[in-house]
C-alpha cells in the first residue's frame, strides 16, 4: 500500500482499469469532498509494477473534548476496488487498510464495496445469492469488523441494463410506467439539458421536494459544489436534465456518468403539473442518453433494504421498478474500530446528535426551502 502520486486523469483513468470502478472513488468526488471538511488520500498496491487495488481514503477529523489529541475517522466510500474473488490479495488489502487506521490513531475505519451479496427481491423467484459477498463478509467477521449502523450510501440499487435495443428497454417496463411516459409527451412534457444557470433554481425545486416528502438535505453550497464540479469535468461528468411544461421547469434530475455506468444521485420535481407526469419521462429520457452516451447501465441509486412497505424508500422503489430494472443487493457499509473504547462511544452519541441535526435541518426547510 503506498500513496498515489499522479494526476486527477492518471487516477480516473487507473480506476477504469480495475473491478468495479465507481463515481465515488473518483478525483473529482473526493475534491468536493475536501471542501467539506475531508481530506483525501489515494492508495494504490501494485503487483509486477501494475496497479492490482486501489483505494480513495477520506479522512476527517474529531475534535473531541476530554482527549489530548484530536481523533479522526477513515471512510472508503464505494471501496477498495480489488478483485474480491483473489483472497489472497483481499486479505492484503485489509491487513493494510487496518493498520493504516491504527497508525492514523482512527476511532474506526468504514468501508462500502460495491460487493454483491445478491440479485433480485428476497423470497421472490427470481432472486439469487452471490458466493463473493458471503465469503467477503465471513472474513471480515473474523477480522473484528462490524456491520455499520451508519450506512451512508444505500445498499441497495436498482440497476438498468442497458445493452438492448430501446425498443426492448421499453418493453422490459411496467406496462403502466410505459403509459406514463406516453401520456407526458401527449401532455406536452419537453425535457432539455441544464446548464450552470439553472443551478439555483435547481437547487430550490430539490428543496421544495424535500420539505414535501419530509426528508433532509444539506446546504445549497454542497450541492452547488458537486454539480458545478462534475459539470465541468469531462471524465467523470454530469449533466441536469430539465422536465418543463409549456417552458416552466416541474421536475429534473443529475445524470451522471463514470467507467461506462451512469448514475441517477438527484431528483427534485414541483407540485405543479404532477399530473401530466414529467418524472417518467424524464428517466425515459436518462435512459436513452445515458445509452447514446456508450453507458452500460444505469445506477438508479437506491432500494430498500427491507423490500416492504414498512421502509421509507418503498415508493420511491416502486417508481424505479416500473422501469425495468433489476435489484442489486450488496454487502453495505462495514466499520473496523481500530480504536474499541471510542468506537462504542461515537457509535452511541451520534444517532442522537444526527437525530437532532435531522430535526432541525426539517424545521430549517420548512420555514425556508430555498436557504
Amino acid at each position: 500500500m503506498q500513496p498515489f502520486h499522479g494526476s486527477a486523469r492518471e487516477w480516473n483513468s487507473l480506476l477504469t482499469g480495475l473491478p468495479g470502478p465507481h463515481l465515488l472513488q473518483t478525483w473529482e468526488w473526493a475534491r468536493v469532498k475536501s471542501a467539506f471538511g475531508w481530506q483525501p488520500q489515494p492508495m494504490v498496491w501494485e503487483r509486477a509494477g501494475t496497479v492490482s487495488a486501489a483505494a480513495m481514503v477520506l479522512s476527517r477529523r474529531l475534535p473531541l473534548r476530554g482527549l489530548a489529541a484530536r481523533t479522526s475517522l477513515l471512510y472508503i466510500p464505494k471501496g477498495p476496488l480489488v478483485q474480491w474473488e483473489d483472497m489472497d490479495r483481499v486479505r492484503q488489502v485489509l491487513d493494510d487498510i487496518q493498520g493504516y487506521a491504527r497508525r492514523q490513531g482512527a476511532i474506526f475505519l468504514k468501508i462500502d464495496p460495491d460487493v454483491v451479496s445478491g440479485w433480485g427481491v428476497p423470497g421472490e423467484r427470481e432472486a439469487s445469492e452471490a458466493s463473493d459477498g458471503k465469503a467477503l463478509e465471513s472474513e471480515l467477521r473474523r477480522r473484528g469488523w462490524c456491520y455499520s449502523a451508519d450506512q451512508v450510501q444505500f445498499r441497495n440499487t436498482v440497476l438498468v441494463d442497458l445493452r438492448p435495443e430501446e425498443a426492448e428497454l421499453l418493453a422490459r417496463m411496467k406496462q403502466k410506467t410505459r403509459y406514463n411516459i406516453r401520456l407526458a409527451e401527449r401532455k406536452g412534457v419537453r425535457v432539455r439539458t441544464g446548464t450552470e444557470a439553472d443551478l439555483g433554481s435547481l437547487y430550490d425545486m430539490y428543496a421544495e421536494t424535500a420539505a414535501r416528502d419530509g426528508f433532509v438535505i444539506r446546504e445549497r453550497r454542497y450541492y452547488q459544489t458537486v454539480w458545478e464540479t462534475f459539470m465541468r469535468s469531462r471524465a467523470p461528468h454530469c449533466e441536469p436534465l430539465v422536465a418543463e411544461v409549456a417552458g416552466e421547469p416541474v421536475a429534473a434530475l443529475f445524470l451522471f456518468h463514470f467507467a461506462g455506468t451512469s448514475y441517477y444521485l438527484y431528483g427534485m420535481s414541483r407540485q405543479a403539473h404532477r399530473e401530466k407526469m414529467p418524472n417518467y419521462l424524464l428517466q425515459w429520457e436518462a435512459i436513452r442518453r445515458a445509452k447514446a452516451a456508450g453507458d452500460t447501465h444505469y445506477d438508479l441509486w437506491g432500494a430498500p433494504e427491507v423490500f416492504d412497505a414498512s421502509d421509507d424508500l418503498w415508493g420511491v422503489y416502486r417508481f424505479k421498478d416500473g422501469l425495468g430494472g433489476q435489484v442489486r443487493r450488496t454487502l453495505g457499509a462495514w466499520d473496523f474500530p481500530s480504536r474499541p473504547w471510542l468506537y462504542r462511544l461515537y457509535t452511541g452519541l451520534i444517532p442522537r446528535v444526527l437525530d437532532v441535526m435531522r430535526l432541525r435541518g426539517m424545521a430549517r426547510i420548512r420555514r425556508n426551502p430555498g436557504a
